[in-house]
């Protein structure tokens, strides 16, 4: 397994397997977790060469302090990545690497699934999301890229810009890998003790109630139920519940039964903050 950290090198290192029909790729901000490795053993089983990119994208962080404490962990992510397949390249390029020059975002229309949910608590955050991955497609241009479910809102959005930039790359969406709790996994998870660690479990737990819930009730009712259940919980604090159509992401205001629809969640467990979905 080969670790190429300069963009000249890949460039190299891809005109020399010009041959290969066909490249996977799948990008992370490292502190890799069986999410992200299956990401990669799908990859590596859907295609000839899979490459995994390590870069913590500034970028997307509308907070300075959540960037600080994003944890940096290459040597045990190429161990962990070792241990899928030796048939794959990470990409750790540095900040000055990836932005030559003044590290900003471009500006994208991603008709409007920018503006809800995460995009609404986190300004900017999806130009910042659009900018890395864009640049990442150009240089690399794999035959397909691999996205977990988690970030849902992320995965649309990802799809929108391969469409509004005729990048001729296919998006693949992969299911929520979880804790034995139900946890979401991410890379998050790792700054929570021991105890809300396990409590953010209810997290979850709250989703597929509300699942339930939504089967037989208005998505009002079954948003109000789940706001309840988190304001007598102590420890976790709601940011937002929303239920959303899957292809525009516009809050239901009536349930019509030829859409499908997910539930979104943002919680903060101390001062971690975690996301999760569930398809309804």
């Amino acid at each position: 397994m080969q670790l190429i950290t300069t963009k000249k090198e890949l460039k190299s290192y891809l005109d020399s397997h010009k041959k290969t029909k066909t490249i996977g790729f799948v990008p992370t901000m490292g502190a890799l977790h069986m999410g992200h490795m299956a990401l990669v053993k799908r990859s590596v089983e859907e295609n000839d060469l899979t490459l995994v990119s390590i870069f913590v994208n500034p970028t997307q962080f509308n907070n300075k302090e959540d960037l600080d404490k994003y944890p940096s962990t290459l040597e045990a992510d190429m161990a962990l990545l070792k241990g899928v397949s030796d048939r794959m390249t990470v990409f750790a390029p540095s900040a000055s690497e990836i932005y030559s020059g003044e590290i900003t975002s471009k500006t994208y229309d991603f008709e409007g699934l920018e503006n809800v949910m995460e995009g609404e608590f986190r300004k900017g955050h999806f130009d910042g999301v659009g900018t890395i991955v864009e640049k990442l497609l150009r240089i690399i241009s794999p035959t397909r890229a691999y996205f977990g479910e988690k970030d849902f809102q992320q995965l649309q959005i990802i799809k929108k810009l391969v469409e509004i930039t005729n990048l001729p790359i296919e998006i693949i969406g992969c299911p929520i890998v979880r804790e034995a709790n139900g946890l979401a996994m991410s890379s998050r998870n790792e700054r929570l003790d021991t105890e809300l660690r396990q409590e953010a479990g209810f997290i979850y737990k709250t989703l597929k109630a509300a699942k339930q819930k939504f089967g037989t009730k208005s998505a009002n009712f079954t948003v109000d139920w789940v706001k309840k259940q988190f304001n007598a919980h102590p420890k976790l604090n709601l940011e937002y519940v929303k239920i959303a159509d899957v292809d525009q992401l516009k809050p239901v205001k009536r349930k019509n039964r030829n859409v499908k629809y997910r539930a979104f969640i943002a919680v903060y467990a101390g001062d971690v903050r975690l996301i999760d979905n569930i398809a309804l």
